[in-house]
């Protein structure tokens, strides 16, 4: 299929009246905004921004849930020739004073010239902008009003400045070039085949890279119909998102393990009756490890409606690579593999889910220590290079994340491995312990953790070396009886001789990003520091 290269703005062009964005109301319903409408709204906010003073390259934030105005918002700082930035509302952090702390130090990277918001954001982000010294932020609708519907400018040459998720500390600010970000779109409609007539759905936040440049630049630069939802209408009922797939005959979305996840707690077969999923061609899976059973699962609930599992599409990607790094191809069935070589144990592990081939621009290598290559099979760090890699990043350019870009290269700090050309993500390089020759991984010890009953997102380990001693810690958010006992087991099984801790939070107190990802090394420093707002003792059996 011959999928085109298509302009950031391009679809300002010729509109659609009959295509566009259908957003989740409040009840079980859908409000369409056609792309004729959502043309004109972004041309009269480019023009509004430039009445506000906003000049070619600066920054625009937008701090906004997915709706029309944050599209209007965030293309209408392209079609001003801003850099446009997403910042995350207040609805993604539970505490207040959490936002505030996280916030203020993405608005200090940004800098912006204005700040776009919603009204459930203004009163959060004023105080933050006054602390900052920063502009007065705006409403949306108070920006628009009276503004006339303008003439796009060409994009700058930074398009966009998206933050890293953070779970290895600080968010990051990444400038993405346009050059870059349309490359990165292009190569993902080409991995994808999508073409207008397959619709898309959507309910991943839009401050998140995954939900901006995944599901909302590409269901709007593709000119398809997308089905938007918020992350809290999914989490009420992840019923109301299969039934828009079956009732809209949905072709692609984009979904974490945590959310496939979901649905099999919250979904009984019986629920489905009447609905279809063959009109799924590309479930992409990324953000996240991605459990083979939980894909094996889904496969069982859905494949009698239809659902073939060759939907199923594991990717790999990071906001310093624009997005999308590797993908699976269409038709091709998602595997799994274990590493063969090197020093790598795999907790409770046989096998990882492999995250496809390198997309169009792009080359992947895994590399030792010293950046040679290792051979297929064997756990390296993962190397990124080609079109999309981001250009540099804003304020503080840090490496203690174990990330880096220059020179068109990413170092991603993540260990995996290749086999017959596919990769293999296990977790962070910097998330880790060597036992007895081995190097054990936080994340497979974590994702045995939830293998054997406690639940993701209740549960994070953490690993390095405290006061001398290889140290391996488990943190626990509100733990029933017997989390304990579990924790016991897997860490005593997969640390031999280390130290372990148990950290008990409250509910609400375990470090995430806005995505949810648990941010190891801040609460590791927390626990070295004594700063951590939990008891700590140490791991017994009991």
């Amino acid at each position: 299929m011959n999928i085109p290269d298509r302009a950031l703005l391009e679809w300002l062009d010729e509109p659609s009246a009959e295509r566009g964005l259908h957003f989740a109301d409040a009840g079980d319903g859908w409000e369409f905004h056609s792309y004729a409408s959502l043309a004109a709204l972004t041309l009269r906010t480019a023009t509004a921004l430039r009445e506000r003073g906003v000049r070619r390259d600066d920054v625009v934030v937008v701090v906004q849930r997915s709706s029309p105005g944050f599209v209007a918002g965030l293309f209408g700082a392209f079609a001003a020739g801003a850099t446009a930035c997403s910042i995350p509302p207040p609805f993604a952090f539970q505490r207040a004073d959490e936002y505030a702390t996280h916030v203020s130090h993405l608005f200090d990277t940004a800098r912006p010239a204005l700040t776009v918001c919603d009204d459930e954001s203004l009163e959060h982000v004023r105080k933050i902008c006054a602390g900052a010294g920063l502009p007065e932020p705006v409403l949306f609708d108070e920006l628009v009003t009276g503004a006339a519907v303008g003439t796009p400018e060409e994009p700058a040459d930074i398009a966009l400045l998206q933050f890293t998720s953070g779970s290895s500390g600080y968010s990051r600010g990444v400038r993405v070039t346009e050059k870059a970000l349309r490359a990165n779109l292009t190569a993902m409609r080409r991995w994808l085949d999508w073409t207008p007539e397959f619709p898309g759905i959507a309910w991943l936040p839009v401050h998140h890279d995954m939900g901006l440049i995944g599901c909302l630049l590409n269901i709007v630069t593709t000119g398809c119909d997308g089905w938007m939802m918020q992350p809290q209408d999914f989490i009420r009922s992840p019923l109301r998102y299969l039934r828009c797939i079956s009732e809209q005959r949905v072709g692609l979305a984009a979904v974490p393990n945590f959310g496939l996840a979901y649905i099999l707690r919250r979904v009984r077969p019986a629920d489905l009756t009447g609905l279809r999923f063959d009109s799924l061609r590309s479930v992409i899976l990324g953000a996240e490890r991605i459990d083979p059973d939980v894909l094996d699962a889904i496969e069982r609930l859905l494949g009698p409606h239809g659902f073939d599992r060759r939907a199923l599409l594991p990717a790999y990607g990071g906001a310093e690579a624009t997005l999308a790094v590797t993908g699976l191809p269409l038709g091709e069935g998602w595997s799994a593999a274990a590493p063969t070589g090197g020093d790598t144990a795999l907790a409770g592990e046989t096998r990882v889910v492999g995250c496809g081939r390198p997309l169009e621009g792009l080359r992947v290598s895994v590399v030792d220590d010293d950046g040679d290559p290792v051979p297929d099979g064997t756990v390296g760090e993962i190397v990124v290079a080609g079109t999309s890699v981001a250009n540099s990043y804003a304020g503080d350019a840090s490496t203690a994340s174990g990330t880096s870009i220059g020179g068109g290269t990413l170092r991603s700090g993540d260990a995996g491995f290749l086999h017959d050309g596919q990769l293999f993500v296990i977790g962070r390089l910097g998330d880790g312990l060597k036992v007895r020759g081995k190097m054990v991984f936080a994340e497979s010890l974590e994702a045995e953790l939830h293998a054997r009953g406690i639940p993701q997102r209740r549960a994070a380990v953490l690993l390095g070396v405290r006061d001398g001693a290889p140290t391996g810690a488990v943190v626990l958010e509100l733990p029933q009886p017997g989390w304990g006992r579990i924790a016991h087991q897997v860490l005593t099984e997969w640390l031999a001789e280390a130290e372990l801790v148990k950290i008990t939070l409250p509910r609400g107190a375990l470090a995430v990003t806005s995505s949810g990802k648990p941010r190891r090394r801040v609460m590791w420093a927390g626990m070295c520091g004594g700063t951590l707002d939990g008891k700590v003792e140490p791991l017994t059996p009991a």
